[in-house]
């Protein structure tokens, strides 16, 4: 067992104020004491990696806790420093600010003792499981993204399923966005790309299509030439695809939904400002989806489509150079001319180690119908592994996270949500039970379920705003929830599945 303690930095200008929470917390933690900010910058200088959580009065002659707190930001330290403001308002005006400058907790005088253990404690636990999850993405996730997302494969296989190819564009286009960013790389710093960030730009590039699911099936699969009204409906899987990616809040600052949002909505713009859906011109358009661009429009050429046949290499070359197809960056054409050589040797080679095009399809088919066979262990112990990445995200959810499926109907609450509730984490036909309906109230479900109704028209998501009653109170909040799977009979969709979370408002 690692006998090294954690570290706590006290800030405070007050004396007696560090020495009860010294007291408080010394049989468990080291601690350090700074009696001002300028005395804490100092500490913070020599030792910020070693100090595991700092403790910072809001208040103080000098520089007051804000002001170090905007140095912890310029330096980088707040990245790997929680820390836990002391105040003795709790309507301070301030708290907005330091919440706004990354303080992970508050925690008001006079010190309540199990309170103070607690909070600390709580905090250092959550700080691990941060750091954990930081170094799981970095060195396993983005390293492997092509093999190890199964859910972005899956789900962006059903787009093509459902568009009518055979799942090789997805595929392709990773594997040429993967290539040309690294083409770039080596040109130019410009962009200030990084070899992570070449992992999750070509993971982002497989939802590029996303927004095609809103798309009618009569324009998507249309053989032949669209007219410009079906053209326009078409042009619209861009922001539609966008507008679903605004929906999901809970990874909104992970740098693979930013950078997939700009592809889904950005990847039919063209450098001369003659694209879709905005017009935007030049380095306006944001690098991922300037390349994703170019996959997109080489592989369609090179391979047949309802309305064509497949070019070859050389012609799909020549028509990208020669803005047959639109114009694109010429640093991304040089980056193409670079490649272009070995492009389809690379391409096959990497091609061999997917899996096959019948098998997604059985994937597919197993999602869509239930009848089909699961191809093999690899695709079962994938989904198993994602599985249990949704579950560890929804350990840091302080609200209640749940998910819906209809047909049986059953209700699946988070382990923290069952324990708010008092209930238990699987309810199969909740509206038969008197719990739900306590909690939930008839009111507050129609107007739900109004909600609900409308967003399997529109493929959104959407936030309510109401007040449940947890163990006898009533408690503001807004869930935020979305379909993750729904089918459309005539004009009846039917749910299949809702994913969502509640936050409290009464924080």
């Amino acid at each position: 067992m690692n006998s090294k303690r954690a570290n706590i930095l006290i800030v405070d200008d007050d004396a007696m104020n560090r020495t009860v929470l010294s007291d408080l917390l010394c049989d468990e933690y080291d601690i350090i004491e700074a009696k001002d900010g300028d005395e804490a910058i100092q500490i913070l200088e020599k030792k910020a990696k070693d100090i595991t959580l700092v403790l910072l009065d809001i208040v103080m002659p000098g520089r007051d806790g804000l002001e170090v707190l905007e140095v912890m930001n310029e330096k980088g330290w707040i990245k790997g420093t929680p820390v836990v403001m002391i105040s003795a308002e709790t309507g301070c005006a301030q708290v907005g600010k330091a919440f706004s400058l990354g303080v992970t907790d508050f925690i008001y005088r006079p010190f309540d003792q199990m309170i103070v253990q607690t909070r600390v404690r709580n905090t250092i636990r959550l700080y691990v499981k941060q750091m954990q999850l930081s170094e799981l993405v970095t060195n396993k996730i983005y390293e492997r993204t092509r093999n190890s997302d199964m859910l972005i494969s899956i789900l962006s296989h059903i787009v093509e399923f459902r568009n009518g190819e055979s799942g090789q564009h997805i595929w392709h286009i990773t594997m040429l966005t993967d290539i040309l960013l690294r083409a770039l790389l080596k040109r130019t710093n410009e962009y200030n790309i990084t070899e992570e960030d070449i992992n999750t730009i070509a993971t982002a590039s497989a939802m590029h299509d996303i927004g095609k699911i809103t798309i009618p099936d009569e324009i998507l699969n249309k053989p032949g030439w669209l007219t410009a009204e079906e053209f326009e409906i078409m042009k619209q899987h861009t922001v539609n695809g966008a507008r679903m990616l605004e929906g999901m809040q809970f990874f909104k600052n992970e740098s693979l939904m930013r950078f997939t949002y700009e592809i889904c909505r950005w990847h039919h713009e063209r450098w001369n400002g003659k694209g879709y859906p905005d017009g935007l011109q030049g380095n306006d358009i944001p690098i991922a989806a300037q390349v994703v661009s170019i996959a997109d429009v080489y592989d369609a050429l090179t391979n047949e489509r309802c309305y064509k046949e497949a070019y070859s290499h050389e012609k799909a070359l020549n028509m990208i150079r020669n803005n047959k197809c639109g114009v694109f960056n010429p640093l991304l054409l040089e980056c193409l001319n670079d490649v272009a050589d070995n492009l389809p040797t690379e391409m096959n080679e990497k091609d061999n180690g997917r899996l096959s095009d019948d098998n997604f399809t059985k994937i597919v088919r197993f999602f869509f119908e239930n009848d089909g066979e699961i191809p093999d262990d690899f695709v079962i112990q994938q989904y198993n592994n994602e599985h249990k990445k949704s579950k560890f995200f929804e350990s840091f959810q302080k609200g209640i996270v749940f998910e819906y499926t209809y047909g049986p109907s059953v209700l699946k609450l988070s382990p923290n949500g069952a324990k708010i509730l008092d209930a238990p984490q699987i309810m199969v036909e909740p509206e038969r039970k008197r719990l739900f309906w306590d909690t939930f109230g008839r009111d507050n479900w129609n107007s739900f379920s109004k909600l609900l109704f409308d967003s399997l028209h529109t493929n959104d998501s959407f936030h309510f705003n109401c007040d449940l009653t947890i163990k006898g109170h009533k408690r503001p909040c807004v869930i935020k929830a979305m379909q993750t799977w729904n089918r459309i009979d005539s004009e009846n969709p039917l749910l299949e599945s809702l994913y969502g979370c509640v936050e409290f408002l009464d924080k």
